[in-house]
């Protein structure tokens, strides 16, 4: 048996890593324009499918349509977008002033290829919907499975 001089402080250094490894798994890593302090807001996608076509819809409240940037390729869907909202309120000679901004910029990608021709957008009540129809080729694609 051999021994081993133990230093604590790599062990220290050790810890250090994991507990950033931690915390920047959950921290978005796009920053702000202009800032460097991480923030960001992700917008929440739900995607759904059909035989026709793909059905995604995003969670954008407190943006105005003009305010969205759709692109969208045969194979993904990015999304951007900026937040400016500002509240004031006076009250008993006080004024309280509440303001959030910030863009993002998601990059979906898809399951099977679309027709980016013919894509429809519909944006209500915070939520955009948008229909992505599939290719021929990948609406009809039947795909034989041989057993043993």
């Amino acid at each position: 048996m051999s021994l081993v001089r133990w230093e604590p402080f790599r062990e220290m250094e050790a810890l250090q890593r994991e507990m950033n490894r931690l915390f920047d798994a959950f921290s978005p890593t796009t920053p702000l324009e202009g800032r460097g302090d991480g923030l960001t807001f992700i917008p929440a996608a739900e995607m759904t499918e059909t035989p026709e076509a793909i059905q995604l819809k995003l969670e954008v409240p407190g943006l105005e349509p003009k305010d969205l940037e759709v692109e969208v390729e045969a194979d993904s869907v990015t999304i951007k977008g900026e937040r400016k909202s500002e509240t004031k309120t006076e009250e008993n000679g006080v004024t309280r002033t509440e303001f959030r901004y910030g863009s993002f910029h998601r990059v979906i990608p898809l399951p099977s290829r679309i027709e980016n021709t013919n894509v429809t957008a519909e944006y209500k009540d915070g939520i955009l919907n948008l229909t992505l129809p599939k290719v021929p080729e990948e609406r009809n694609k039947v795909v034989k499975v041989n057993i043993g």
